[in-house]
């Protein structure tokens, strides 16, 4: 028979048991009364040849009963009547379960769609990033972490490699689209022929874009992003094959990728073919991403190993034009440092995730020990009913298994409330998180978040159930009846679990809070740091792209950015206006090379560091708030004559030529053969990076030069940020004045990235600041439940001590020293904490102390501030519920015992 059947048709069986048994009963009577027996006697004498009917009945019933399960049914049902009884113990418990549990839940799902899910793309292990490292070349990691792939370094692993099913690479970019009501700047995806081959996700709709359209003379076609697709077509499915402006060249749409589909963590809206020709490449132009997917068996060594074979292949094949020397890169020591795509896609991010879900499942376990002396008090008040239980024969275990069972349900409970939590806290993760977290979209509650959830709870109960278990559980050592109805004065013993349990979570608490709190002076000290601007809040930012199709000719180009300059600076309350290249902060890609400056000799082992190049208008600098400390700006007259001059930044001048004062007039140029340029001025030096990080050594050039790589054409920076600088910065009537300055000059011009510099100084504190608020609210949720452990403690050993109170004041004990008693036990239990919690701390913040900035790991201040905090916040804890022993009357408390 199923256990279904069993356990809800019993009572239907019992019954037909009983009838069946008076059903014999009767017969038997009614035989002896045919014999001439009276009924009664009928009667007794049936039931005596029949023989004990409860038993039988207890017997025939076992037939059908599911012993151990029913008995788990009636122990739960026991636990919810006990709960039931006591509603302010149940709901404080599940409550505090919920927030630790709900907590750990939102926390662990982030890290689960971040680091543990893998990548949405097909067989996601066999997919690799193709990073490079030099460390041979001096300065470039000052500005970026990688050397990335040259055009000619794709094609020459395209054609001779043996350990890839296929390799592509892409470039982030943006595009003006036109000829729909206003022009708009969109994110694009620049890809290579293999990226999607790679990434192998099949297009919603439509094709993939294939090899013929890299053809850089072909009628290019375009992919859509689905955001984009729905955004600004409605999801028409017959957009395949419409034609669209896009740089003001026709372009014609081939498909749309699916819902969710990014190149790594790059969200974009249009993927457009790169169009590589090969007769045009050269060894130099570091500008692109590489993506790979291995062959099956091919581990990650062999990659290496394979490319770097193919490094030699590059330098043989390729060369920088005429005259150059195609080894030079040896110089540099270029390596492959491939590493499996997913590590690219996380990032940094990994460190600061594991530390805020350590750090919330520190607060679980001080939530679970607060719990376990909960617990423990609610058994020591039910002493005497377990030890009359184990006097009527209740077995240890018995009795272990229902103090177990009550520690899993308030598990289960507060694992189900939490669940509730963990939605509302997903959702406040995700929105204070850092905006740059990649992944983010995927971030959902889950399944494995339900299991964990599962697991938390289950692991929960046994924690804190099992130290109430251990204590009171009968052992060799009998717990007697005359033992249980002793007051808790004659047994201290009972307090050493529940100090325990304080010790450990004043230890965790003080943990946190210092950790915390290095982080909010890491934080000050970032706010701290000049980032070479000033007053963000007053700085709007712009990004404005002219291309080429649109106004072919660098000067012209140059002329109508001068043009909107103009326009900007006309509007009311604006002070002053200017573009740059890449403004601060904003992530923009770098342009970077060389320098080689005037009377010094370089020869083949002498490498020049790289620089970090900028392009910049005159009054930049003015409107952005960057000092110069010597010498001058740029004059438009300059730019438009054609001037070759350039501004250094402080740092560079100080390494180059000794002092920013030296430095003026000083020469540099970019290449043997490239014309001599002057320093005319020496920048104040600028956190482009984050202000976490060193300023990159950077050369500003003037926004129109000569071409790099011909120095006698002109070369115009077409994709530039204009800042603004009024008090009305980043309202929407500025925007929108802007939006009209810039399509009085040029309607099909778009705006793209509008802000201020303050979201952008922001953003790029997005991530300490999240860290902060995290561990500042964990620390917090630590002080708290420490300080009510500590409360508690004290709390019930007043109550408990009530006899021993009543006899000291009688005896002449005066009120405070009673109160300095209980006052004292509880600076025992918070120092002995406070000393582990110390250690603890230093061996931690000296593992964290990457997340640190302008902060040592082990600051004195933070070491002796936060343990006197939280003995000061310990002593008060104390004193409330000590301070009660005044309010004893010494005569009722010795008549109540």
């Amino acid at each position: 028979m199923s256990l279904f059947s069993r356990l809800f048709s019993r009572d239907r069986r019992y019954g037909d048991i009983s009838i069946s048994i008076q059903e014999h009963l009767d017969e038997r009577i009614e035989e002896l009364m045919e014999e001439g027996i009276t009924r009664e006697a009928a009667e007794r004498i049936a039931r005596l040849d029949f023989g004990n009917v409860t038993l039988l009945q207890e017997r025939s019933r076992e037939v059908w009963q599911w012993r151990r399960l029913e008995a788990l049914l009636t122990d739960i049902k026991h636990v919810f009547r006990r709960l039931k009884r006591s509603p302010g113990f149940a709901i404080t418990v599940i409550l505090t379960l919920a927030i630790g549990i709900g907590a750990n839940t939102a926390v662990f799902s982030v890290l689960n769609s971040v680091l543990l899910r893998p990548l949405p793309y097909p067989e996601p292990e066999q997919l690799v990033a193709l990073h490079l490292d030099a460390p041979g070349a001096p300065g470039l990691t000052d500005f970026r972490n990688e050397l990335r792939l040259s055009a000619s370094m794709y094609l020459t692993f395209a054609a001779h490699n043996r350990v890839f099913q296929s390799i592509g690479v892409w470039e982030a970019g943006s595009a003006s689209i036109t000829g729909f009501a206003q022009p708009e700047q969109i994110n694009t995806a620049l890809v290579s022929s293999g990226v999607l081959e790679t990434l192998h996700v099949p297009a919603l709709t439509g094709q993939w874009l294939t090899a013929a359209d890299q053809d850089p003379h072909a009628l290019g076609r375009v992919m859509l992003s689905y955001g984009y697709w729905q955004r600004r077509f409605g999801g028409d499915p017959g957009v395949v094959g419409r034609t669209i402006q896009v740089n003001s060249q026709p372009r014609i749409i081939a498909g749309v990728m699916p819902r969710g589909f990014k190149i790594l963590s790059y969200d974009f809206d249009l993927m457009i073919p790169l169009g590589l020709d090969p007769v045009k490449q050269q060894l130099a132009g570091f500008a692109y991403r590489g993506i790979g997917r291995l062959r099956p068996g091919v581990s990650l060594a062999q990659a290496n190993a394979d490319v770097a074979d193919l490094l030699n292949v590059w330098m043989d094949t390729w060369t920088n034009g005429p005259g150059s020397d195609p080894h030079f890169y040896l110089t540099w020591k270029i390596r492959p440092a491939l590493q499996p795509l997913k590590d690219t896609v996380v990032g940094s991010i990994r460190t600061v995730l594991w530390v805020v879900m350590g750090t919330i499942g520190v607060v679980m376990l001080i939530a679970c020990t607060n719990v376990a002396n909960l617990l423990l008090v609610r058994a020591d008040g039910r002493q005497q009913e377990l030890a009359v239980r184990s006097a009527l024969g209740a077995g240890r275990w018995r009795i272990a298994r229902e103090l177990l069972l009550e520690s899993m349900t308030l598990g289960l409970l507060g694992g189900t409330a939490g669940v509730a939590v963990a939605f509302g806290g997903l959702r406040l993760l995700t929105s204070i998180g850092p905006g740059n977290l990649p992944r983010l979209s995927e971030i959902s509650l889950d399944g494995w978040s339900i299991g964990f959830t599962l697991v938390v709870s289950v692991l929960s109960g046994l924690f804190f159930g099992i130290p109430p278990v251990l204590r009171y559980m009968p052992s060799q050592q009998r717990v007697t009846l005359m033992g249980a109805m002793r007051t808790a004065s004659m047994s201290r013993e009972r307090q050493r679990g529940r100090n325990l349990l304080v010790t450990a979570q004043v230890a965790m608490a003080l943990v946190l809070l210092i950790g915390a709190a290095l982080m909010i002076r890491t934080f000050l000290a970032m706010r701290n740091v000049d980032p070479g601007f000033t007053d963000p809040s007053s700085l709007q930012v712009m990004r404005l792209t002219i291309p080429k199709t649109l106004v072919s000719g660098p000067t012209t180009a140059l002329r109508m950015q001068n043009n909107i300059l103009e326009k900007l600076s006309t509007l009311p309350t604006v002070t002053s206006a200017g573009f740059v290249a890449s403004v601060p902060l904003s992530g923009a890609e770098p342009d970077w090379d060389q320098i080689l400056i005037e009377g010094k000799n370089y020869d083949s082992t002498d490498s020049p560091p790289m620089r970090l190049f900028n392009y910049i208008s005159p009054g930049y600098f003015h409107t952005a708030g960057t000092r110069l400390v010597a010498g001058r700006d740029f004059t438009w007259a300059e730019i438009y004559g054609i001037r070759h001059i350039g501004i250094v930044s402080e740092s560079l001048a100080r390494e180059l030529w000794g002092s920013p004062r030296e430095a003026i007039g000083k020469r540099f140029h970019k290449y043997q053969d490239s014309p001599w340029y002057e320093v005319v001025g020496v920048a104040q030096d600028v956190r482009e990076n984050g202000v976490d990080q060193v300023s990159p050594a950077t050369v500003y050039w003037p926004s129109l030069s000569g071409d790099a790589s011909a120095p006698d054409k002109l070369s115009a920076w077409r994709n530039v940020f204009f800042a603004i600088r009024s008090n009305r910065a980043g309202t929407q009537t500025f925007i929108n004045e802007m939006q009209q300055a810039v399509w009085s000059v040029n309607a099909n011009l778009p705006v793209a990235n509008i802000s201020t510099m303050q979201d952008i100084y922001g953003q790029s504190m997005a991530r300490t600041s999240f860290t902060l608020v995290m561990l500042g609210i964990a620390g917090i949720m630590a002080l708290a439940l420490g300080i009510l452990g500590i409360y508690g403690v004290i709390s019930y050993a007043v109550s408990q001590r009530t006899r021993e109170i009543g006899i000291r004041m009688a005896l002449g004990a005066k009120k405070t020293e009673l109160v300095w008693m209980f006052v004292r036990s509880a600076m025992v239990l918070t120092a002995v904490g406070t000393v582990v919690g110390l250690g603890a701390s230093a061996a931690l913040m000296h593992l964290l102390r990457t997340l640190l900035f302008g902060i040592s790991p082990l600051d004195p201040a933070t070491f002796i501030a936060v343990p006197a905090a939280l003995v000061a916040a310990a002593a008060l804890a104390s004193y409330l519920p000590a301070r009660r022993t005044s309010a004893i009357d010494p005569v009722e408390a010795l008549r109540a015992e």
